[in-house]
């Protein structure tokens, strides 16, 4: 039993056996489905999240066979699929348009909302940050669970959508007005099980789970640091989710007021986004009109591209980790990088309307957004220029997290970059809509964040199980998986440049503009290579699943708890942690990533392992005096 006094003046006691009568009466269901410790919930998000990120992946490499095969039948599963998605999504294997639009709102909704988020914010967040500031648990564990809780019901819903009469939403991920209010009414659709209206019901739960654990990690973060803990020495990851659940918090209740305003237009006859004298299949649309279709396309993007951050901050945060652990060196500039993430998350409630060009803005309000959108680019600059310094002179180790975290590095560079023409308006107009903006944001969110989620998962495997992940089959699933990612995307730029748009559900073919020849291959021809890249990046993630459960059971044991002579306080933890985390309670007596020190017989120093009287005569930056109350 070890008792310390908590930095606010509150004597804690840990021990993680001191609750063991309480905690060993509970029943399967309370521990491992019910449960309020954050760690079981981290990984419930963690394997969800994984699982719908599958499927979504699976209803892109379903549309990619229309795009580079368009009207042929699908071979092997097309006529099952039909029977699967009910009749007329693929009547005999060949895809309809309005299936292709289900498909492509709902791989964007999918992917993003209920596969990255869950897993880069709530999985990785959960599990690793109460054990990285020492803490027991986070501060409200059966918010906790309920955030849990409510992810599961909205994506069920989501999924349920696809089953009911009409199918999926078809209005695009964004849901724009007036399509959103307009889509699947009518006498062939039940007023409320229909695709668009589930869609909207399952995002109510989605942004009411991400706000329950947006509160949650910032009190967390400012209330159960361990001793010691301030906040320059806060590993940078916990930075990012702090930023991240600060960015959820504000962003998401103006989308929830909007969903809420659109269900009422489609079904209490309101009009918030509906003008009048809209003409509908040649008829006259019978609403009290006086509504504001930009309306919903400002409280989207208000959302919207605070959303793209809270999708790449956590992936920074967790490159961070490895590359300071990978290199054997710390982090280059690490209060540059804490400040680059507050003022990213600043700005990024400000740049919104660079997604809405076309929409006829004056030149006073799209000469402020362009100038937002070319600053926020420097704090971005910021950060991976000091992730690319940290590697400099570093004793590099590509372990399989490494690979990942390395790769992230270029690709979310290009995605960047690619991003810096479309804050102009001019280039916009042009490109707006084209498969060059898909290649700019996948490149941040496929080989950016989900190699960064990727790197995380290898990382702390051993943290969560007590084993390792086969190193070999790790490299099986990199290597396709990096040359897979640039052959799908990198021919997208070029699609887009040629004014391929996003949305046509025939791969462009009878578009004059897809019949110019690049690079050798039509516009049109170049589906064709993206789609096989595609499904063969789907056959490479086939190592990482076999991988992933197998080592859960049969993975090499680790030796001790802290396999990649790491840093940090949650390898001071037992692995896996048991409940209430730390068999004795951590104490910080330095900065994070404080590896190679000189004088000292290993190459890492923990966070908790106290100031020795020779290191004393060598002044350091992050060695403050430990904070007692």
């Amino acid at each position: 039993m070890d008792a310390t006094t908590h930095p606010h003046g509150t004597p804690e006691t840990h021990h993680h056996d001191e609750h063991g009568d309480e905690h060993h009466e509970l029943g399967f269901w309370r521990k491992y489905v019910f449960s309020t410790d954050h760690k079981v919930i981290g990984i419930q998000y963690g394997i969800s999240g994984l699982l719908f990120l599958f499927f979504g992946f699976c209803l892109m490499m379903m549309m990619r066979w229309q795009l580079a095969y368009p009207g042929q039948a699908m071979p092997v599963i097309g006529n099952a699929l039909n029977h699967f998605f009910g009749t007329g999504s693929m009547p005999d294997g060949k895809m309809t348009p309005e299936f292709y639009n289900s498909l492509g709102a709902m791989h964007g909704t999918i992917m993003i909302f209920l596969g990255v988020v869950p897993l880069a914010f709530a999985a990785f967040g959960n599990f690793v940050v109460p054990l990285q500031i020492g803490a027991p648990d986070m501060t409200f564990p059966k918010v906790n669970a309920a955030s849990y809780w409510a992810f599961v019901v909205g994506g069920i819903i989501m999924l349920v959508s696809f089953f009911v009469p009409g199918g999926a939403a078809k209005g695009g991920w964004t849901s724009y007005t007036p399509l959103g209010v307009i889509a699947d009414t009518g006498p062939n659709f039940n007023p409320f099980f229909n695709g668009q209206t589930l869609w909207l019901l399952g995002f109510i739960f989605l942004i009411t789970s991400s706000l329950l654990g947006a509160i949650n990690f910032i009190t967390t973060i400012i209330q159960l640091r361990a001793p010691g803990l301030t906040w320059m020495r806060l590993p940078f990851f916990v930075w990012a989710q702090f930023v991240t659940a600060f960015l959820l918090l504000l962003a998401f209740p103006p989308l929830e007021a909007a969903v809420v305003m659109q269900i009422m237009d489609r079904l209490a006859s309101t009009s918030f986004f509906l003008p009048s004298g809209l003409v509908v299949n040649g008829a006259a649309l019978q609403v009290s009109g006086g509504g504001s279709p930009l309306l919903w396309q400002h409280l989207f993007w208000f959302l919207g591209h605070p959303e793209v951050y809270v999708l790449i901050l956590p992936g920074m945060g967790i490159v961070a980790e490895i590359l300071a652990n990978n290199s054997r060196k710390p982090l280059w500039g690490y209060k540059s990088l804490v400040f680059a993430a507050l003022v990213l998350g600043f700005l990024s409630f400000i740049v919104w309307a660079h997604h809405m060009w076309l929409t006829g803005m004056g030149s006073a309000v799209s000469a402020f957004f362009q100038t937002t959108t070319l600053i926020i680019s420097i704090p971005s600059v910021i950060i991976l220029s000091a992730f690319f310094i940290s590697l400099w002179g570093g004793s590099i180790r590509f372990t399989v997290p490494m690979l990942f975290a390395t790769a992230f590095l270029p690709m979310f560079g290009i995605g960047g970059l690619t991003g810096i023409p479309l804050a102009f308006n001019s280039a916009d107009l042009y490109l707006h809509d084209t498969y060059y903006v898909i290649a700019h944001f996948h490149y941040i969110v496929a080989p950016g964040t989900i190699f960064a989620l990727f790197a995380g998962i290898y990382y702390w495997f051993p943290k969560a199980t007590g084993r390792m992940m086969n190193d070999f089959w790790g490299k099986v699933h990199f290597w396709p998986s990096l040359i897979c990612m640039n052959v799908i995307f990198l021919p997208m730029f070029l699609q887009g440049m040629l004014g391929m748009h996003r949305r046509w559900y025939d791969g462009g073919q009878g578009w004059n503009v897809s019949g110019e020849h690049i690079w050798g291959l039509t516009g049109f021809q170049w589906n064709t290579p993206i789609s096989i890249a595609a499904w063969v990046m789907g056959l490479a993630q086939i190592p990482f699943i076999i991988n992933f459960f197998h080592s859960i059971w049969k993975g090499r044991k680790v030796e001790n708890d802290n396999p990649w002579d790491a840093t940090t306080l949650e390898w001071t933890a037992p692995s896996p942690p048991g409940h209430g985390n730390f068999i004795k309670a951590p104490v910080a007596y330095r900065g994070p990533y404080e590896y190679s020190v000189p004088r000292h017989g290993k190459d890492y120093t923990m966070q908790n392992e106290p100031i020795e009287a020779s290191e004393l005569t060598t002044a350091h930056p992050t060695r403050e005096p430990v904070l007692r109350a």
